[in-house]
């Protein structure tokens, strides 16, 4: 690697280094739950950005899949947060169960008959709700 190359790769590392200090700040300061979580995610992004500039530096191409890995965690400890958050639980399975809200997105509807089929004998039977 040239001297070039390697004192960018420095600075950028500095720079990650400055970034994630001010994430840090902000994860422990953020006014609300989600400026924390956002903190947190936007942190492990620039921890998977570090890993790789540090790889590079190294000369270690070991560090790449590190990275790659930490990012993958990171995605989903993001998503286990979020989801622990708004349900209160890690087992509430999103499509088995529909989960009440105090806003549901569509007002049940009331029509009457919904469906209309026939039976053996050709006539039309309804079912009502």
């Amino acid at each position: 690697m040239t001297q070039f190359l390697y004192y960018m790769n420095v600075g950028t590392a500095f720079f990650l280094l400055i970034g994630m200090v001010l994430l840090l700040t902000r994860l422990l300061s953020g006014p609300t739950l989600y400026d924390r979580i956002l903190a947190m995610n936007s942190f492990g992004t620039k921890v998977v950005l570090f890993l790789a500039v540090f790889a590079l530096i190294i000369g270690r191409d070991d560090g790449v899949d590190i990275a790659i890995l930490y990012a993958l965690m990171n995605f989903i400890a993001t998503i286990a947060v979020l989801k622990f958050f708004r349900y209160s639980a890690l087992g509430v399975s999103l499509e088995d169960e529909f989960i009440e809200e105090e806003n549901p997105p569509v007002a049940p509807r009331n029509t009457g008959v919904n469906k209309t089929s026939t039976n053996r004998t050709g006539t039309k039977k309804g079912k009502r709700t």
